[in-house]
């Protein structure tokens, strides 16, 4: 696994990642990436559009939940049907070794959106890491596609896994620090302010400083395109940057619908028209912990 790697190449990048921009997002497709609950249907609209609407071919992937079968009368499928999609397939497995077979990517070989329902982050990680449906999941963004998912389907999206013990959810810094990495020396976290998170991202970001950490609340999504994200929804998320510090020692600030972000700069824009600049943001690290 590249577990060990990544520990030793994060804490020797720690001082050259921030001294320039770099490619995290996909360089081709996109990214939804959901906070939880998912009762926005504004959000589920903007993935389809992003896979070329509701004929596009669609792959669900269930694997972060609990049960060992899902087949396509999987429940979490309906409604995807009701917003009109025609095409879903649903695949699942715990079997690397299928994982890894030429019958199970074939699906999302030819999809042109992947959704990730909630559950355990690790579990993808466990099924998919380092397998053929990891690459064929790149391949996706590759020729233009969109990739989604809600709760630990928006986890799994980042380099580093939060939350990604297997004992419980609420160990940050678990026995699973890797994610599928479509967006690079990025942490993501959910349920921010409806499970009173948005302090949790902070021990993460002190150990690990070179990650971005984003914190999303329900109902609230991500739409990457390239390095940048605008945020889509009902409520915030969060921004959690070592070299940048508010006012008042503050270590996180939020964002609203309407508002975007720049990955690679780490700059982030008010919705058109708002009055409202980041005056408060400084760029200087975190002070240190009395």
């Amino acid at each position: 696994m590249r577990k060990n790697l990544f520990r030793a190449l994060g804490l020797l990048f720690v001082s050259t990642a921030l001294a320039t921009a770099q490619d995290v997002g996909p360089r081709r497709g996109a990214l939804v990436i959901v906070g939880g609950a998912m009762k926005d249907p504004a959000i589920m609209e903007r993935f389809i559009e992003l896979a070329g609407g509701p004929e596009a071919p669609i792959v669900i992937i269930p694997t972060a939940g609990a049960g060992d079968h899902y087949d396509q009368y999987y429940p979490g499928a309906r409604r995807w049907r009701k917003l009109g999609v025609e095409h879903i397939t649903v695949v699942h497995t715990r079997d690397r070794n299928v994982a890894n077979s030429d019958a199970f990517v074939e699906p999302i070989t030819k999809a042109r959106g992947v959704w990730f329902p909630g559950g355990r982050q690790w579990r993808l990680a466990d099924a998919y890491l380092d397998t053929r449906t990891e690459l064929e999941l790149h391949k996706v963004l590759d020729r233009g596609g969109v990739i989604g998912g809600s709760s630990a389907g928006a986890t799994i999206q980042g380099s580093y896994l939060a939350r990604g013990d297997t004992k419980n959810n609420t160990i940050m810094m678990g026995d699973h620090e890797e994610g599928f990495s479509f967006l690079k020396n990025i942490a993501i976290d959910q349920h921010l302010l409806a499970r009173n998170r948005h302090f949790d991202l902070i021990p993460l970001i002190e150990k690990y400083p070179h990650l971005l950490g984003i914190g999303l609340d329900e109902n609230t999504a991500i739409v990457v395109q390239g390095d940048r994200f605008e945020v889509l929804g009902q409520s915030v998320v969060a921004i959690y940057d070592y070299q940048r510090t508010l006012a008042g020692e503050g270590r996180f600030y939020f964002l609203r619908p309407g508002d975007s972000y720049d990955m690679g700069t780490r700059e982030a824009m008010r919705r058109a028209f708002s009055a409202e600049p980041f005056d408060a943001v400084k760029e200087e690290p975190w002070p240190d912990r009395q």
